[in-house]
């Protein structure tokens, strides 16, 4: 990978600034949308893993929907070009102005989390004369195994409508004569690498189905939400995530109806990759045991190592030297702005130039101005 960065280019800019590799993303892109074309299933981007504008873009071309959080997000995706037909609106909060964003664009459905946002889209679609599609997520109780920040599937979770919860939302439901159920939603949570969960996810699926049916209730869409993983420890030898056996799985293990749609919700698993930050060697200070890489970029321009304790393959660019041993720090006046400790770096320099990799999902759009920082800028390769 390291000869498929622009050096010489990267020179020439102020550090630090995110990188993207167009080649990268739509080479994930051409992988998802054919292993999930064998099946007619349906993929919505999820936006909150990268909402860069030329990013929304690109991916817009390739035909996909997108999943969205808040009104941003579907104002961000509106503009990209994204129909407002294949927009669905998740969230456990979403303010009443959200609401009617997507009310006023005529969005694909509501992945709707409590009775008492049923009741409040319901109001707000009657005020405006429409009926709106509606979506119940479920909490499935269903453990991801992985970080608990990013775990929403088990009953401990904000996030969704407990099993036990179910027969009492149904039932007001029938009283909500402005909304229109047509299915099932759920998340158990991101950056999956072991796929036994889905299989779990699968299997509580067919159950939660069979209390639907059981109420004379057609769910003509399930939505499996995201959460399949990409490799932050090589990203060179699995650019792109496996896709094939991701949709076999589900195609196995829950054999839809042949009048039911099925839908997915990838963030991570299509930008991830494609994204570096890109960053300068300011100094490399000697410790009392051990020696500091202090680089331009901190937890501000990437929070993931500070926030999660999450690992980015960290290279130098610049160096061909011996490697050595470092901590590789950040500049933040905060004891956690740290990328990475004790990592093994090709012997650095003032001046040159690290790149921290698979920084495409939450990477750029975590960004802050704490401590009065800019914000980094974003280059492309096919622009540079």
């Amino acid at each position: 990978m390291k000869n498929r960065f622009p050096i010489d280019k990267f020179k020439t800019l102020t550090t630090p600034f995110y990188y993207y590799d167009t080649n990268a993303l739509n080479d994930t892109l051409q992988a998802l949308t054919s292993e999930a074309g064998k099946y007619d299933y349906h993929i919505h981007y999820a936006v909150k893993a990268n909402a860069n504008p030329r990013i929304l873009t690109l991916i817009q071309q390739w035909g996909v929907g997108v999943d969205c959080v808040s009104g941003g997000e579907i104002q961000a995706a509106i503009d990209a070009g994204f129909s407002a037909g294949k927009i669905v609106f998740a969230g456990v909060g979403k303010a009443d102005w959200e609401i009617n964003l997507g009310l006023d664009y005529g969005i694909f459905c509501y992945n709707a989390e409590s009775i008492p946002e049923l009741e409040v889209i319901n109001e707000l679609a009657k005020s405006k004369g429409k009926q709106v599609q509606v979506a119940l997520r479920i909490n499935p109780e269903v453990d991801a195994h992985t970080h608990h920040h990013i775990t929403t599937g088990t009953k401990e979770d904000k996030f969704g409508i407990n099993r036990g919860q179910l027969g009492k939302v149904l039932d007001k439901l029938k009283t909500l004569d402005a909304l229109r159920l047509m299915g099932i939603h759920f998340h158990i949570g991101s950056q999956i690498s072991d796929l036994l969960p889905f299989r779990q996810l699968c299997r509580r699926t067919v159950e939660i189905q069979e209390l639907f049916a059981k109420r004379g209730l057609k769910i003509e869409h399930i939505n499996f939400g995201g959460g399949l993983g990409i490799d932050y420890e090589h990203p060179d030898k699995n650019p792109i995530p496996d896709f094939k056996t991701y949709f076999e799985l589900f195609h196995t293990y829950f054999p839809s109806n042949p009048d039911q749609q099925i839908h997915f919700e990838p963030g991570r698993a299509i930008v991830g990759q494609c994204g570096s930050l890109i960053s300068k060697v300011l100094y490399v200070k000697e410790g009392s045991y051990k020696k500091f890489v202090v680089l331009d970029a901190g937890f501000t321009d990437l929070i993931r190592p500070a926030f999660y304790g999450a690992y980015h393959q960290i290279e130098n660019l610049t160096s061909d030297a011996a490697e050595e041993t470092y901590d590789v720090v950040g500049p933040i006046c905060e004891s956690s702005d740290c990328f990475a400790k004790a990592i093994r770096l090709k012997e650095t320099k003032r001046g040159d130039l690290i790149a921290l990799r698979s920084a495409g999902a939450y990477g750029e759009i975590m960004t802050s101005q704490y401590n009065c920082r800019k914000l980094p800028d974003a280059y492309f390769s096919d622009l540079l």
